[in-house]
């Protein structure tokens, strides 16, 4: 009779897989659940999916300790960041200020999951299913539509922003100087972050505005996007090329009421956006998933032998540890996209003159870029 396994996990994205490996790692049986195969070699690489994250020194570690860490080609290191405001406030962030080699990584999605998959194929500790496997302890990281969620009776308080998110990828004229580039105006919150290498000039495009100009965004002329697109950076980065599709989606801020329990199946947790959703404009969502596969490993590893590695008190110290963390950073990141959404005339020059206070704040923002990277 086959063992029966230590955990099961339900989703096989970025955040799913880390988590197995990393519970691999510490000689534990894992089921890795996805719905789309009942094989673990990563999916092609699709020219379709434009998806890119800002990863900072924590998310480094945890992928490098399962050695997944996309090359520097895949994995643009960051050397400053610029802000601009909607009437003059602008704030700067340089890694030689902060005495780092990189402020964070912008990682392609396709080359990270991939390695992921092909890291997976090839533990043995890791069994991958279509369908879910009896274990002592359940993990859902199934994103934000998780079903499993739902079922296991966790309520889901999604609070919707009044914006969709445009993603697409583009080539700019100059190369992008390893600057990621972020600008308030008007409402809308446009980023550009840099890919392909420190030589590149290809951005990855992430642009929140109102669901009705998402549309017309989506689907207006490739001319008509760049010139948009362009008026919008200011001409910061030169001419633009779209080198992808357009993909938009709704954004909203969520969080489950409970994050760990049992139920027919024992006990369960949730990780990832499965657990919670903040607004891109930080760029930490993925940093937050990942945050919670280390905290759940680091609960998990240190237990006493005698506890299952479904023990309540356990995940319930898991869940106190993450929510706390994701109070400090996603309501922060809630709290800039209320701010900045308001046209109201008085409040435009309050956040642009608190934008360049900030500034000059000196150990304050070198306090809250040290949270930010993760350090």
């Amino acid at each position: 009779m086959a063992k029966p396994f230590d955990v099961c996990i339900r989703g096989a994205g970025i955040v799913g897989r880390t988590l197995a490996l990393q519970l691999a790692s510490k000689r534990l049986r894992v089921a890795l659940i996805t719905p789309r195969a009942s094989t673990p070699l990563p999916p092609p690489q699709a020219q379709g999916d434009v998806r890119a994250y800002a990863l900072n020194q924590s998310s480094r570690h945890l992928l490098e300790s399962v050695r997944c860490w996309p090359t520097e080609q895949d994995a643009t290191p960051v050397l400053a960041m610029h802000v601009q405001g909607d009437d003059g406030g602008q704030v700067v962030f340089t890694a030689q200020a902060q005495g780092v080699a990189a402020l964070n990584w912008i990682v392609d999605v396709p080359a990270l999951e991939a390695q992921l998959g092909e890291a997976v194929r090839f533990q043995p500790l890791i069994e991958v299913f279509d369908t879910p496997q009896e274990a002592a302890l359940t993990v859902v990281c199934e994103g934000k539509a998780s079903t499993t969620r739902e079922e296991f009776g966790a309520d889901f308080d999604v609070t919707p922003y009044n914006q969709w998110a445009l993603a697409a990828r583009v080539r700019c004229t100059p190369a992008h100087a390893q600057t990621a580039r972020q600008w308030f105006s008007k409402g809308d919150i446009l980023a550009f972050l840099p890919l392909a290498g420190p030589q590149g000039n290809l951005c990855a495009v992430v642009w929140s505005v109102s669901p009705v100009r998402a549309q017309e965004l989506k689907g207006a002329s490739e001319e008509d996007f760049c010139q948009a697109l362009e008026a919008a950076s200011h001409g910061t980065l030169g001419s633009l090329t779209l080198t992808s599709g357009r993909h938009v989606w709704p954004l909203q801020q969520a969080q489950a009421r409970h994050w760990s329990g049992t139920s027919g199946v024992g006990a369960w947790v949730l990780a990832g956006d499965a657990a919670h959703n903040v607004h891109p404009l930080a760029g930490q969502g993925l940093n937050l998933g990942l945050a919670d596969v280390a905290e759940l490993v680091r609960v998990l590893d240190a237990r006493p032998y005698w506890r299952s590695v479904g023990d309540t008190k356990l995940l319930r110290q898991y869940e106190r540890a993450r929510k706390a963390d994701l109070a400090v950073i996603g309501q922060a990141g809630d709290a800039l996209q209320q701010l900045f959404a308001n046209p109201h005339p008085g409040l435009q020059a309050l956040r642009n003159w608190g934008m360049n206070n900030f500034e000059r704040s000196g150990l304050i923002k070198h306090w809250v870029a040290r949270r930010a990277m993760g350090s």
